[in-house]
């Protein structure tokens, strides 16, 4: 069997090993490197191609003998593919990845800003330039067009990260604030762990029509997949492999009131589903080393909520998790996006007189229907789908079903 994978210098994000397996019959593995690692690897790794990305698209043209015009042009390589008497030919399939990100958007004529200047900037320029935009500007840090000088270009109608900023582990962060672009008709961001980067949630608070670089992924790596093999794909499984990702990937967060069986329909939708199970409840417990209601008692509960939120920033980076949440986690609005940057919210709801008040220090105080109008419409609006729980098994089971997971 032939032997591929994808080398760069952080890697825990990437999804590339599963798409690969549904592109061809070889290995796919993540091989992270350092920098002072790369020239022996590449020379005498033993692998019979490898995708390249951060940081080394540029660095990696030096180690081809050979390189498609495509990539000469662009001086950045993401594709290459050992020849016969070992030596590298490089290619750039980010290009046709991200002509399909971008798909039938009207561009031409409009100011572009490209956020970033390594080589997935310089692709994400040139499909720009052929498909008429401009100008277009690249921003970098220490440029003449920097982050602190982008903002005289208000009249920019296309917005493109090309940087890490916001990338999995490091998410909760914008390279810039979208409100002060007023003409930006359209966001793209090449990340796609998370789901929605702080960059795209602002677009679509805004407005702005916005996409991740999820599909650009699976496009790049359906157009490498037929040089490892010299095997045509069908255009088709672009958008199916993208869409399958979307749902293997993404959590599957539970809302809902106090008592309303979050944990026990998650435990078994985890169960279904061979997902991991995280139950926001249990880890604040664990974290401050009491249960809820001692918690209450003791610290009150601002200081609940604030644990609640630091449990949230770190299960809310998971990939194809089930999150169960706690029932007043939508009182504090920065829960919403640290949920929805890699999440599908679920409303859990059930009959008000089912709902148990034992250990639930504000259905006790409140009452559990005061409670209920309180935060009905934040359910309601956080919630992408809602599901009653008569039975957490069957409960599970439509969850299961509804969304194909």
């Amino acid at each position: 069997m032939k032997r591929f994978g994808l080398i760069g210098e952080r890697l825990e994000h990437s999804f590339s090993p599963l798409i690969h397996s549904l592109l061809g019959d070889y290995e796919y593995k993540l091989y992270p490197l350092k920098p002072e690692q790369l020239g022996d690897f590449v020379q005498n790794g033993g692998l019979d191609g490898f995708n390249v990305t951060i940081p080394y698209k540029l660095e990696i043209a030096k180690y081809c003998t050979a390189l498609s015009s495509r990539a000469k042009e662009l001086g950045s390589v993401n594709t290459v593919l050992r020849l016969k008497d070992g030596s590298l030919y490089g290619d750039n399939t980010d290009f046709y990845g991200f002509e399909a990100l971008l798909g039938d958007a009207c561009i031409s004529g409009k100011k572009a800003l490209v956020l970033g200047s390594g080589g997935a900037s310089r692709t994400v320029c040139a499909v720009l330039k052929s498909r008429g935009a401009g100008p277009v500007l690249t921003v970098s840090r220490s440029g003449t067009l920097n982050y602190a000088s982008v903002y005289e270009h208000s009249d920019a109608g296309l917005i493109v990260n090309a940087t890490p900023v916001g990338m999995y582990p490091d998410t909760g962060v914008s390279p810039l604030d979208l409100s002060r672009f007023p003409a930006c008709r359209l966001v793209l961001d090449v990340i796609y762990n998370p789901a929605r980067t702080k960059l795209l949630l602002q677009a679509e608070a805004l407005g702005i029509p916005c996409r991740n670089g999820l599909l650009m992924l699976v496009a790049q790596a359906k157009a490498a997949a037929e040089l490892f093999t010299g095997a045509e794909i069908s255009s088709d499984k672009i958008e199916e492999i993208t869409g399958l990702l979307d749902k293997k990937t993404k959590n599957i967060a539970l809302i809902g009131m106090p008592g309303s069986g979050k944990s026990a329909v998650g435990k078994c939708l985890a169960e279904l589903t061979g997902r991991e199970f995280i139950d926001t409840d249990a880890l604040v417990e664990r974290t401050a080393g009491m249960d809820i209601s001692a918690i209450f008692t003791r610290w009150g509960e601002e200081r609940f909520r604030r644990l609640e939120t630091e449990i949230l920033k770190e299960a809310g980076k998971k990939s194809g998790a089930v999150v169960a949440t706690g029932g007043g986690v939508v009182t504090v609005p920065e829960n919403r996006d640290l949920l929805r940057q890699n999440s599908i919210i679920v409303l859990i709801d059930c009959d008000l007189g089912r709902l148990a008040t034992e250990g639930r220090p504000l259905s006790q105080a409140v009452g559990v229907e005061g409670l209920y109008r309180a935060r009905k419409p934040l359910y309601e609006a956080w919630s992408e789908y809602r599901f009653y729980n008569d039975s957490p098994s069957d409960t599970a089971l439509r969850i299961k079903k509804e969304l194909e997971l």
